[in-house]
């Protein structure tokens, strides 16, 4: 019997891996961030939609100003690679990153940026920080999510002092 003649009883389902997908599973990263106390941003890299590295915020936990999200995604998708270019890659993080943040995805020669939430006050773009000529970045998606644990957390944080 071939496969062609096999008659299912249920549809296959193919998952539709879009921006919305990729920025829900950097959000799962916020929230382990969350859970830890840490301030709540998620990043996840990605390449022929399969996510090769997840990260977020372990400043806390690490005592280190440089253990941000993308920082973290950045080194674990480069030990992935076995490489320290991730062209051809994805980062997806749930806020913009920093300036310290997109001098490494510049280094990094990342081709895609996507955030959730903007920085107005210290992301990349209020700051007119330089990215690798090659490198796109789309924001906004997934913002109000993004911006909601964000919110949460320092709302928190603040009524616990």
């Amino acid at each position: 019997m071939s496969l062609l003649s096999i008659n299912f009883k249920y549809p296959l389902v193919i998952p539709h891996y879009d921006d919305v997908y990729f920025m829900k599973q950097a959000l799962q990263e916020a929230e382990a961030a969350y859970k830890k106390g840490e301030v709540p941003v998620g990043a996840i890299v990605v390449v022929d939609n399969r996510i090769i590295a997840r990260a977020h915020n372990l400043t806390e936990t690490l005592t280190d100003v440089t253990a941000h999200a993308e920082i973290q995604a950045i080194t674990a998708a480069s030990n992935f690679l076995g490489g320290k270019y991730l062209r051809d890659c994805t980062i997806y993080v749930t806020l913009e990153p920093c300036q310290m943040c997109a001098g490494a995805l510049f280094w990094s020669q990342i081709s895609n940026i996507v955030f959730g939430a903007r920085d107005q006050q210290r992301g990349c773009i209020a700051l007119k920080t330089k990215l690798h000529p090659k490198t796109k970045i789309k924001g906004g998606v997934l913002e109000k999510e993004a911006a909601a644990i964000l919110k949460r957390f320092f709302i928190e944080k603040r009524n616990l002092n």
